[in-house]
């Protein structure tokens, strides 16, 4: 009976709101025809990026795609859905990079799994705040336990906390803000959070390796310690921090005054895959009774490996890592997390507002994930494409993923090993591979700029799109391995690319 009533009561309400008022585009329980219709002209249209695209890239110029935005007049709205996604198709879609294609092999971009696409329909339309409990309900709950069920493949003890972020820069800005926070109240009793800086504070150092991602110097300008405060050290052969050179860095700093408060361990660098030494960093942290933060943002997906985990020894004695879900958790963006070992930590950050998460709530009762944050109030319900994708993949499938992104890797170096025209600069512990066109007839002074023409031409085809970078002033073309469904066909197709290209510039170079 109560059924009826209600369903009365909203047919009612209904027939006072028809299709076309004034508010019919709001989602509510009055637009579920309007959006059934929207959203399935969305999902044809995602349909045909897939179906569509050959290629990566279309290879258009910007000069050439400002001059369709120039004809948008945004102050005209478009008169139905179908001109709207005829638009968008025009001007974003049939031009987006198709991360999903083997050939697209750049950056740390990954194809995503489908639950997690499932997941972002319910996330955008109910539209949960995850600040605090009254807001989001489940969704706070779901969050803690995906953060307790990271921190626990992380090797962190039950009291671990954390908080899901917007990306792997606002993790580790979360990591520095609490090694600087912690360390000037415990060494002088100085609550930065309430006084600012201390006097001492240009007089901090933070270790981090010379390959390490550039974040670190951007947050410690943000949190006035300026970038003079980073200590660059010196890396390996393998371009992972020198333990050494390290304690050497540590040792010089203490000499000229300056006061170290915090050693950054890179899981995954970004320009080379491989992760520096965590236990021996650790070794060093504690000697000096600093802290120690790991940027696992790429190299978290080895905690879901069998075979690799090995490789992140010593992170579960860390005081605070950076995992990226949307990179090697193949999560739609955005998805971050940051996880310290003990959950007293982040009381420091803690601020009330008695509007929000008031002083004399009972948090243990009505838990407000606001409390952990530093810079976001409401914030997306991100969390759910990670319990949608671990509920119905599990941990050992997303494993599989990144065992094979590392043996197509090694396969991808075994074939730059094997070919005289191309020069390997390095092994990678995970997924990414530098190298070069560098043929025996193509002089050293050339090599650079043939390479660079070769990333540029297939960039403008469309056809691959790689990545690149400088290693000692010298130009190397990379490969950022990241889609299960590369195979090995592929990647000699890629590389066959890339040297017929080369040639072609090499002869007009010559």
């Amino acid at each position: 009976m109560d059924n009826t009533l209600q369903l009365s009561s909203v047919e009612a309400i209904s027939a006072q709101l028809p299709e076309q008022s004034l508010f019919a585009d709001i989602f509510s329980q009055h637009s579920s025809a309007g959006y059934d219709a929207a959203i399935n002209q969305a999902k044809e249209l995602v349909i045909n990026f897939l179906t569509r695209q050959k290629k990566p890239f279309s290879g258009i110029s910007p000069a050439q795609l400002n001059l369709l935005f120039e004809q948008v007049d945004l102050n005209v709205p478009l008169a139905s859905y179908q001109d709207l996604f005829h638009e968008v198709d025009q001007l974003y879609v049939q031009h987006a990079t198709a991360f999903h294609l083997p050939h697209y092999i750049a950056h740390l971009n990954c194809p995503v799994v489908i639950p997690a696409l499932a997941a972002e329909v319910l996330v955008s339309a109910i539209n949960s705040s995850q600040d605090t409990y009254d807001q989001s309900a489940g969704g706070t709950l779901m969050e803690r336990r995906l953060i307790d069920w990271t921190a626990q493949q992380i090797g962190y003890a039950p009291q671990a906390d954390g908080i899901f972020t917007a990306g792997g820069s606002q993790s580790n800005l979360m990591g520095l803000l609490l090694a600087r926070d912690h360390f000037a109240l415990n060494r002088y009793g100085h609550n930065i959070k309430q006084d600012g800086n201390p006097l001492a504070a240009h007089r901090f150092r933070i270790f981090v390796s010379e390959k390490s991602h550039f974040s670190n110097q951007k947050n410690a300008a943000l949190m006035g310690l300026g970038e003079q405060s980073i200590v660059s050290v010196a890396t390996d052969s393998r371009f992972r921090m020198s333990m050494d050179a390290l304690e050497a860095a540590i040792e010089t700093e203490i000499a000229l005054g300056n006061i170290p408060i915090a050693i950054v361990g890179t899981a995954g660098t970004t320009d080379f895959g491989n992760i520096d030494p965590l236990s021996d960093i650790a070794d060093l942290a504690d000697q000096y009774g600093v802290w120690m933060h790991v940027d696992a943002a790429y190299g978290c997906g080895l905690l879901l490996t069998d075979n690799y985990r090995y490789l992140l020894n010593g992170i579960e004695r860390s005081h605070s890592v950076t995992i990226d879900y949307h990179k090697s958790f193949f999560q739609p963006i955005s998805g971050s997390a940051f996880i310290v070992r003990d959950k007293t930590l982040l009381q420091i950050i803690k601020h009330h507002a008695d509007y929000l998460n008031p002083e004399d709530q009972d948090y243990e009762e009505y838990p407000a994930q606001i409390n952990k944050s530093i810079t976001q109030s409401t914030r997306r319900f991100d969390a759910l494409k990670l319990w949608f994708t671990l509920r119905l993949m599990g941990r050992d499938k997303l494993g599989e993923y990144i065992e094979t992104l590392i043996s197509r890797c090694k396969e991808a170096a075994e074939i730059v090993r094997l070919d005289p025209d191309l020069e390997l600069l390095s092994d990678s512990d995970i997924s990414i591979l530098l190298f070069r066109y560098a043929p025996e007839g193509l002089p050293e002074e050339q090599r650079c700029a043939v390479n660079q023409q070769i990333k540029k031409h297939l960039f403008h085809s469309g056809e691959v799109l790689l990545a690149s970078t400088k290693v000692n002033g010298k130009f190397y073309l990379k490969f950022t391995i990241f889609n299960p469904l590369l195979t090995t066909a592929d990647l000699h197709d890629i590389f066959h690319k890339i040297k017929v290209t080369g040639q072609q510039h090499g002869q007009q170079s010559n």
